[in-house]
């Protein structure tokens, strides 16, 4: 693979920064960190692009029903005008209508996701790297939404008066909650800053089986099973480790441990056990304050229809004001649709945060709505092999770098 300077898009190549309508303090700040602007953009075209099991314009149809269900109309309409699917009458295959009732589940509640939803892809036509890009479509818009509603925020725009966004049809059920992982292993039930592992619903790549190109897709990370599993859709990954080595690893922007914080917020507002474990970790070796979060890992989220979070008040109480506000930010964001608003935006620049940094920590939640998703619905986690089995009960309610 042939490494190219990094080039921040044209103002055409650049979807987010156009759908965001940037004011100048805003677009210079997103600037301090061009990587993730450039590799965002590549993301998008390779996940619209590239060949594989779903044609562009069902992979369009879904991401404009899923930007639409985020809360994004702008990102829906972007997908629109290319000419998609129209699902309305695609439906009526039974094999498109299980993709999109999947896309619905993994969009809006990847917490219930099981091992039997992904298994009822197979059946409707999709190989190993057809789920995964299935899975990164969904995964990816979820992504782009939040970027676009943080930093029109962050712009100033008002977007109150948007349409509200669709309701899906989600089955009724519960968390999947497994007594046992795959080989027997223990599951954990509550959430915890200790390591875990992750155990694939998919078939990896075979480590013999790795490319040049597949290897330089994840440099810097594991050969695990789950980024051998990501690099069938090679480009995608490609470009989401750059995106995810410069929004975390960089010195720029939000000091790294309210970065990891957002990080450990958005899992819990989405449910992410294994996430939340990884940079919860992170969050309370860089701050030194593990007491603080801890006791945003022990907050309860209450759970409405479909594992929406009624309330996300509890996440942020007992914090002093700037991490209370960071995680008012990041929990309102995640949300979906997100119910960020410009009093969170507000309330954080009173407390001298920088464009640099709101962007930052836009862009950290806007991440990890991508990752959970992936997460939560590729595998599941464990404990490891020789930790004793959790038996406290499950609260209601990562990756690694």
């Amino acid at each position: 693979m042939t490494a190219t300077a990094h080039r921040p898009p044209t103002a055409r190549e650049d979807v987010v920064g156009a759908l965001a309508e940037l004011d100048p303090a805003t677009a210079e700040a997103r600037l301090a960190k061009p990587e993730v602007v450039e590799h965002t953009q590549r993301a998008h075209d390779h996940l619209f692009t590239d060949p594989g099991r779903l044609s562009p314009a069902l992979r369009r149809a879904l991401a404009a029903r899923v930007a639409e269900q985020h809360g994004a109309p702008g990102l829906a309409q972007e997908h629109h005008r290319h000419d998609p699917v129209d699902l309305a009458v695609a439906t009526a295959d039974e094999s498109v209508a299980a993709l999109v009732r999947h896309a619905d589940l993994l969009s809006l509640a990847p917490a219930l996701v099981t091992p039997d939803d992904v298994a009822a892809l197979t059946a409707a036509g999709l190989d190993a790297d057809g789920i995964v890009l299935l899975s990164q479509v969904v995964a990816v818009t979820a992504y782009e939404a939040r970027l676009v509603t943080g930093l029109r925020l962050l712009a100033g725009h008002d977007d109150d008066g948007a349409t509200p966004a669709p309701a899906a049809d989600l089955p009724a059920r519960a968390k999947y909650a497994p007594d046992l992982a795959p080989g027997g292993l223990p599951v954990p039930r509550a959430y915890t800053r200790e390591l875990l592992g992750w155990l694939p619903w998919v078939e990896p790549i075979p480590t013999q089986e790795l490319t040049d190109e597949h290897r330089a897709a994840f440099a810097g990370k594991s050969d695990g099973a789950y980024f051998r599993l990501l690099a069938r859709e090679t480009g995608v990954l490609a470009a989401r480790t750059q995106i995810d080595h410069a929004v975390f690893l960089t010195r720029v922007g939000l000091p790294r441990a309210e970065r990891e914080l957002a990080a450990a917020v958005t899992s819990k507002v989405n449910d992410c056990i294994f996430c939340a474990s990884v940079h919860a970790r992170k969050a309370a070796q860089l701050s030194k304050r593990p007491a603080d979060v801890d006791r945003l890992l022990a907050a309860d989220v209450p759970r409405g229809p479909g594992w929406a979070p009624a309330d996300l008040s509890a996440l942020s109480a007992g914090q002093d004001e700037r991490w209370a506000a960071v995680i008012d930010l990041a929990a309102a964001l995640a949300a979906s649709p997100s119910r960020a608003t410009a009093g969170h935006v507000a309330r954080l620049r009173e407390l001298g945060l920088e464009p640099v940094e709101l962007v930052d920590l836009v862009a950290s939640v806007a991440f990890f709505s991508w990752a959970n998703r992936l997460m939560l619905t590729l595998g599941e986690p464990h404990l490891p092999a020789d930790s004793p089995a959790t038996t406290a009960p499950t609260t209601p309610s990562g990756e690694t770098r």
